[in-house]
């Protein structure tokens, strides 16, 4: 069987690199941020280029903790403009592969099996590597960073840890070149999937590397982590079982609806809960408009990576299948108190709806107030015609 080869492709500093292919300039010798300075000196650098960084600028850096005396472009954020790129750039890899074998992963980055192009092209994965990477640079004027590795994980950690390090900007591993040069790297967090929530519990069990973990009975780890153990044993190893092909195929076993977001810039505590609330509340409709219920709700909260990175949430199960707002909207505050630190950034939002079947499957507990329930109906529905008949 022919082993799988994977490439991970990031668009390097992609939101302030558009700002300077707009304006035909070099993001490697210009100073430009993309920043709102509407919101004050305290504002959020969304992107910072090459040139800033070489400066020992932080990315994601305050305003006001740019050094005095450095002279800057500020690009007001543009995200339709970002999305017409990236659009634009995954069109460019559809020339050299099939959709089939690109899995898109975030606005810059996307994964792609090139494992039966390169004998039809001719080249080596790090030739393929570079031809799309200069196609993008000819057609975008921006620059690309590439992982390549045996299976999904091992493209990642490349293109995060080793790329950022060489000449080509291309970074290449398999488990044993894995093994024997990462193994024993710090932090531990600048690995794929590796919060500092995790690293912190692996702390306790001694483990401050990828090594470390390989050293600790599985038993241990299943015990402190759960099925999660799993993955984390795995990608201790270099292992990663998923392909693009087994993404692409996967269909859940439940029917859900979900909503998710990456957020602008980075929210405070009770400022995410909002945006959480107003998504419930989107839901919500949804499942009224399509007559169905629930009883299974799960929350997931993205922390920035500017505070350490990593995630929250976890998911409840209700006493009733229903579709009642009020409920609901119950049912994630409180799941959001308890499993989200205050004081920490956050980044992403994603909530769900689970198991999810028709309204004739609705129940109801011994402290339901029917009336009021069918009340609460009564009024999302008229909400859903208003919306219909007028709009959102």
């Amino acid at each position: 069987m022919m082993k799988k080869v994977y490439l991970c492709i990031d668009l390097k500093t992609f939101f302030a690199s558009v700002e300077c292919s707009e304006r035909h300039l070099d993001p490697f010798k210009t100073n430009l941020v993309v920043a709102d300075p509407t919101r004050g000196n305290g504002a959020l650098c969304l992107a910072i280029t090459p040139q800033m960084k070489s400066m020992g600028i932080h990315n994601r850096c305050r305003i006001f903790e740019i050094p005095k005396g450095v002279e800057y472009i500020t690009a007001m954020p543009r995200m339709h403009l970002y999305m017409e790129y990236s659009a634009r750039i995954y069109r460019i890899y559809c020339r050299y592969v099939s959709p089939d074998d690109i899995h898109v992963y975030s606005i810059d980055e996307c994964f792609i099996d090139i494992t039966s192009y390169m004998h039809l092209y001719h080249k080596s994965a790090k030739e393929f590597a570079k031809m799309l990477m200069q196609a993008v640079f000819a057609d975008t004027h921006i620059t690309a960073t590439c992982g390549i590795g045996t299976n999904l994980y091992l493209a990642k950690v490349a293109l995060d840890i080793i790329s950022k390090h060489t000449k080509e900007n291309i970074g290449i591993l398999d488990e044993e070149r894995y093994q024997k040069y990462l193994w024993h790297h710090l932090p531990i967090t600048d690995f794929w999937h590796m919060g500092s929530g995790t690293a912190n519990r692996l702390l306790k069990l001694g483990v401050v590397d990828m090594h470390g973990i390989t050293q600790i009975p599985e038993e241990i780890l299943y015990k402190e982590f759960g099925i999660n153990a799993e993955y984390i044993i795995d990608h201790a190893w270099g292992r990663e079982p998923a392909t693009i092909a087994s993404i692409k195929k996967y269909r859940p076993k439940n029917e859900s609806i979900n909503n998710s977001q990456v957020l602008f810039s980075d929210y405070e505590y009770e400022d995410a809960i909002l945006v959480v609330k107003e998504m419930v509340e989107l839901n919500v409709l949804r499942l009224v408009e399509s007559r169905l219920v629930t009883n299974h709700v799960s929350l997931y909260i993205g922390y920035s990576r500017t505070d350490g990175g990593g995630w929250a949430g976890g998911f409840r199960k209700l006493t009733v299948r229903t579709n009642s707002l009020s409920v609901l909207m119950d049912a994630f505050i409180s799941l959001y108190h308890l499993k989200v630190q205050k004081g920490r950034l956050i980044r992403q939002i994603s909530i769900s709806f689970n198991d999810v079947l028709d309204e004739a499957y609705e129940s109801y507990d011994l402290f339901s107030d029917i009336e009021a329930l069918e009340e609460e109906k009564k009024l999302q529905r008229t909400l859903v015609s208003i919306r219909h008949k007028y709009g959102k």
